[in-house]
């Protein structure tokens, strides 16, 4: 009988990570490919050179994660050579498995998405600890973390509880965690499927009007690409990260569509041509590069600072983030009956539904209500 391996190795990535992955001797068929390799990519990754205890925890995390699936797969092998049925279940760290995730996030996703994952990983912590192997979780611990995420205090600031929206978007996470451990055989059963999601509640999306980014604009500011980084935002309707990572051949001009950029949204990996207007132009023409990268690169913790002090400083009494100058580009379309198709298109929305949301902001029926009542106050 040939001699069969599973070897556990690693390859070099350009960001100077290493990418784990299993070497199979002979070949074997890869489930997520349905065909023969002598490779399978975990999606797991770990620092070369680790250069701080959160690297070198990281590290120890997926390296154990990723022997556990090399033995496992070991066994699979076996098992079939000698004609018995492939039911092993992959029993891990089941933190250790949510951690995986989070990191991915990490290396592949935005920021903002990374630190949400990242919280909602502390939380099922608290909740149940670091040591729960994936064969022990069952559908009371599903249920049980929605009620305790509905009840928990916030624990970053440990005086109220936390927001119900915050606990959705965290259970959500949870969720796709549950599946991602079904799919790969780490749980013996689907315990997403009867999952009850937290229902959000819905929210007035906040939005800086025309007057106010009048005014903004006339503010100083510490940093001025933060400033022109955020009215871009709000002429053009872009994320942040769609807005950070602009580079010049992204940009194009001509007699037909006039100035445009290919854009490949970082959220949604959704490619389109997306037009910008004069305004928006002048603040690209206005930066410092020629080449590469429009905008400056500023850490994103500084733009948050920066954005919270200008805000203030103009005068403006509204709790203002830079995803609030995206919702100002729909709000304001939306207020000037522009099509909420043409809208969805450009702000990269996959579903009508996402876009109808901002009309709350915006109800005209309302408006138009509350000035039908016209009396001539004599004296005032």
């Amino acid at each position: 009988m040939q001699k069969t391996s599973v070897t556990l190795r690693s390859k070099k990535l350009k960001s100077g990570m290493l990418s784990l992955y299993l070497d199979y001797y002979p070949p074997v068929v890869i489930p997520s490919t349905a065909k023969l390799s002598r490779r399978e990519f975990l999606k797991l990754k770990i620092y070369d050179v680790p250069e701080n205890e959160w690297q070198h925890q990281h590290n120890e995390s997926n390296l154990a994660l990723a022997e556990e699936i090399r033995a496992t797969r070991f066994l699979q092998i076996r098992n079939k050579e000698f004609g018995l049925v492939d039911n092993i279940q992959h029993n891990v760290n089941f933190y250790d498995f949510y951690n995986s995730i989070v990191d991915e996030y990490y290396n592949t996703g935005s920021k903002g998405n990374y630190h949400s994952w990242k919280a909602s990983l502390k939380y099922w912590a608290v909740f149940t600890g670091k040591d729960l192997e994936s064969r022990q979780l069952t559908k009371w611990h599903v249920d049980q973390y929605r009620n305790f995420l509905l009840t928990t205090d916030n624990l970053r600031t440990n005086k109220k509880k936390l927001s119900n929206n915050t606990a959705s978007a965290y259970y959500k996470q949870f969720i796709m965690v549950l599946k991602r451990a079904n799919k790969e055989k780490v749980l013996s059963s689907n315990l997403a499927e009867d999952a009850k999601y937290i229902k959000e509640k819905r929210n007035i999306r906040e939005y800086v009007s025309e007057q106010e980014l009048a005014v903004l604009w006339k503010t100083p500011i510490k940093t001025p690409t933060v400033k022109h980084m955020a009215m871009f935002s709000a002429m053009t309707g872009l994320r942040y990260a769609d807005v950070a990572k602009l580079e010049w051949n992204d940009l194009y001009e001509d007699t037909h569509q006039g100035s445009y950029i290919h854009l490949r949204e970082q959220k949604t990996d959704h490619r389109h041509t997306h037009p910008i207007s004069q305004g928006a132009l002048k603040i690209l023409k206005s930066q410092d590069s020629t080449e590469g990268k429009i905008f400056s690169e500023i850490p994103y913790y500084q733009v948050i600072r920066e954005l919270k002090k200008w805000v203030e400083d103009a005068g403006i009494n509204k709790k203002i983030s830079f995803h609030n100058f995206r919702h100002s580009f729909a709000i304001i379309n939306l207020s000037k009956n522009e099509n909420i198709y043409t809208i969805k298109d450009l702000l990269g929305h996959k579903n009508i539904t996402t876009t109808q949301i901002y009309l709350q902001s915006i109800d005209t029926n309302k408006i138009k209500a509350a000035n039908n009542v016209n009396v001539d106050l004599d004296g005032l």
